[in-house]
């Protein structure tokens, strides 16, 4: 009987051990390579989670749009089928249309005025409107500065622009703009990108320099215009039930990893601008840094207008004005 009892008294202790190691695996990907900005978020965020759950919670990591583009793994976490994805703000506005506003050119003046907009009452209020939608976002991080490259010509004016064929995110605001600069748009999903530059499906893009880095678009790009035209955040997203599943704890957990996980993406962003040009020159990038960006700004005075009408000057004012 004794022994019995022992017995059972083992098999229950083993079951609550094994009970008390078990792990809940989850996804997130990326459609940039692992060494970039976006693969440094990640896998910081993936590490933090594991730490912070005591190794509860494992985040498998997966590149290069491996999972598919930024728009099917934003829909994949909204219907639950992944749990996790970091993307650009790209396609965010085809779920979440109180984000569009963000991608308005020429809103922010640099990186500190925009990451402090995010960090602050504007950006933490915009982070809530996911909730309806099916998602909960954990966190606002950086994509940076979007910059036009092409393989035609050297871009130093608005005028430069017309006629170009240029890959657009699939983004209603960015298109609208660029169509107002006279470009051709064409909007893709950023796998894609790469080979429709170099079979000349389309002739340009436009992306932050961690993009054009990591995704080595010097070899099928030569020109290089430091355009700054649209401040590019990125937002690490979870499926809404999957983050109400958690503890109280484990919540925690997970939104303090995306915070960790946002400063080591903005200190990659800061390194590679910092480097970039010189790196992309080196590789034979022709590269124009002194564009006038009055002129680019002027030029899109009827796209400005609507925008205005769209999102309220009130509103706009309110993030170009903040401090």
């Amino acid at each position: 009987m004794k022994l019995t009892r022992l017995a059972a008294g083992l098999v229950l202790g083993m079951g609550m051990a094994c009970a008390a190691f078990a792990q809940t695996t989850m996804k997130i990907s990326i459609s940039t390579a692992q060494n970039s900005h976006q693969g440094v978020a990640i896998d910081t965020f993936a590490k933090e989670v594991e730490k912070r759950t005591g190794g509860r919670y494992k985040v498998q990591t997966f590149y290069n749009g491996s999972l598919g583009g930024e728009r099917e793994s934003i829909e994949a976490v909204q219907l639950g089928t992944q749990e996790l994805a970091f993307s650009s703000t790209g396609p965010v506005p085809n779920f979440v249309p109180e984000t569009k506003i963000l991608d308005v050119p020429f809103l922010f003046r640099d990186k500190a005025h925009a990451r402090a907009v995010l960090d602050g009452p504007i950006g933490q209020e915009l982070l809530t409107k996911f909730d309806a939608k099916g998602f909960k976002a954990l966190a606002w991080a950086e994509n940076g500065f979007r910059h036009m490259t092409n393989s035609k010509r050297d871009v130093k004016a608005p005028e430069d622009l017309k006629g170009l064929k240029m890959r657009t995110m699939e983004n209603p605001v960015h298109i609208a703009a660029y169509k107002g600069f006279g470009i051709i748009t064409t909007p893709m999903a950023f796998p894609e990108v790469f080979t429709a530059l170099q079979q000349g499906t389309v002739d340009g893009q436009e992306n932050p320099l961690p993009v054009i880095i990591s995704a080595k678009f010097d070899q099928v790009q030569k020109h290089l215009s430091l355009t700054g035209h649209v401040y590019s955040p990125c937002i690490f997203l979870m499926n809404k039930a999957s983050f109400d599943k958690l503890s109280a704890a484990d919540k925690q957990a997970f939104l303090e990893a995306a915070k960790e996980g946002t400063k080591a993406n903005r200190a990659r962003v800061d390194e590679d601008d910092a480097k970039g040009v010189a790196d992309l020159r080196a590789k034979g990038m022709t590269v124009i840094d002194n564009v006038d960006k009055a002129k680019f700004v002027a030029a899109l005075s009827p796209v400005n207008a609507q925008f205005e009408k769209d999102f309220g000057k009130a509103n706009l004012d309110k993030i170009r004005n903040f401090k």
